[in-house]
C-alpha cells in the first residue's frame, strides 16, 4: 500500500510540474493578477473531476468525503491560508514538489508549516471555540435528492466551472494550455482515489504536516493527533511521491538546483535572502494554520470538495482567493 501512495504521490508531483503549477513564479503570479494558470488549473479539476466523481458515487464504486461547515474555521481559516499562499507562493502540496526541485524557499515553508502544525497542536483546546458553528456536512447531493434532477445539475454546474476557466484564458490571452492537461489530469488522479476499491479517499495535503511534527516531538497523547493520525500517516506518504518526484524530474530535465529567489519575489521585494527566509516561514506558518482551521487545503479542501459540491469548500474557496488578492496587493505593493 505504501508503495502506491508513493506511486500516486509521484504522478500528483508530476502533473503539477507538467504546467508549472508548483512554482513560487506561477502561484505568486496569481496574487499578483499576472498568471491565473492555477486558477484555471482548479477550475477545470473541479468541472471535470465533479462529473467524473459523481458518475461514481451513483454507480457505487466511490463514496463522499465532505468536509463540515464549521463556519468560523472556514472563513478565519480561508482568510489566514489566502494571505500565507500569497506571501510563500505555495500551498501545502505544491511546496515538497518545489522543495524537490531545490526551491529552498519551498523547504523554509515547510519548516515554517511543520512550525505551525506543533502549535496548533498544543494551542487548540484553547480557541477551538471560536472555530464554530458546525452546520454540518451541505452539498449539493443533500440540497436535492439523489435523482435525474442532481445528475443535470451535475453536469450543468461542472460545465460552468469548465467554461469558466477557458473565460479566464481567453481574457488573459494566453496561448499556452499546459493548464488545461494539469488540470484534467488532476481530476482523473483524484477520481481514482476516491474508488473504494483503491483508497476511498480524496487527495489531501495539511494534515500530514501536524502529524509529521506531532509524531517527531512526542505530542501525540491529545485528540487532535488522534483525528489525524490515519489521513496523516496517508498524506506524509503522498507528499513524499511528490517531493521524490519533483527532485526526478528535475533531474531529468536538467534544472535542478538551489535557489531562494525567484523573480517575481526579486522585483517587488529585493534580493535580500534573510528577508526571504522570514516570510518563507511566515507564510508556511500560516498556510498549515488557515488550513487546519478550515479543515483543508488546495487540494484537500478546494479541489476535492469542490468536486463533491461540497458548500463549506466553495466558501472556503471564496475567502481563500480573495485573500489570496488582496495580500498579494498589499504585501507586493500592487498600485
Amino acid at each position: 500500500m505504501t508503495i502506491l501512495i508513493l506511486t500516486f504521490g509521484f504522478l500528483f508531483g508530476g502533473i503539477l510540474q507538467y504546467a508549472n503549477l508548483n512554482k513560487f513564479n506561477t502561484i505568486s503570479g496569481l496574487a499578483l493578477a499576472k498568471d491565473f494558470a492555477v486558477a484555471k488549473a482548479i477550475l477545470i479539476t473541479i468541472g471535470v473531476g465533479a462529473i467524473l466523481l459523481n458518475i461514481e458515487v451513483g454507480l457505487g464504486f466511490a463514496s463522499f468525503h465532505t468536509k463540515p461547515l464549521i463556519l468560523g474555521g472556514i472563513i478565519l481559516g480561508g482568510i489566514i491560508f489566502g494571505a500565507g499562499m500569497a506571501i510563500l507562493g505555495y500551498c501545502p502540496g505544491t511546496v515538497p514538489v518545489s522543495a524537490g526541485e531545490g526551491s529552498l524557499d519551498a523547504l523554509i515553508g515547510i519548516i515554517g508549516g511543520l512550525f505551525g502544525g506543533v502549535l496548533y497542536t498544543i494551542f487548540l483546546p484553547s480557541f477551538q471555540g471560536l472555530l464554530g458553528p458546525d452546520l454540518g456536512n451541505i452539498t449539493l447531493r443533500t440540497m436535492f435528492a439523489d435523482n435525474y434532477l442532481f445528475y443535470f445539475l451535475v453536469f450543468i454546474i461542472g460545465g460552468a466551472f469548465t467554461a469558466f476557466s477557458f473565460v479566464i484564458h481567453k481574457k488573459e490571452k494566453a496561448n499556452n494550455f499546459k493548464w488545461l492537461v494539469s488540470g484534467i489530469a488532476l481530476a482523473v488522479l483524484n477520481a481514482i482515489i476516491f474508488l473504494t476499491e483503491v483508497f476511498d479517499r480524496p487527495i489531501g495535503a495539511s494534515t500530514s504536516y501536524p502529524y509529521a511534527i506531532d509524531l517527531l516531538t512526542g505530542i501525540t497523547n491529545n485528540d487532535y493527533f488522534s483525528k489525524i493520525k490515519v489521513p496523516g500517516n496517508w498524506e506524509l506518504i503522498f507528499l513524499l511521491g511528490a517531493f521524490l518526484s519533483g527532485f526526478v524530474f528535475s533531474l531529468i530535465r536538467k534544472d535542478f538546483k538551489l535557489k531562494l529567489i525567484y523573480s517575481n519575489w526579486a522585483e517587488r521585494e529585493g534580493n535580500s535572502k534573510t528577508k526571504r527566509i522570514i516570510w518563507a516561514f511566515i507564510g508556511g506558518f500560516l498556510i498549515i494554520i488557515g488550513a487546519r482551521m478550515a479543515g483543508g487545503c488546495t487540494s484537500g479542501h478546494i479541489i476535492s470538495g469542490g468536486m463533491q459540491f461540497a458548500v463549506s469548500s466553495y466558501i472556503f474557496a471564496i475567502f481563500v482567493f480573495a485573500s489570496l488578492m488582496i495580500t498579494g496587493r498589499l504585501f507586493y505593493r500592487l498600485k
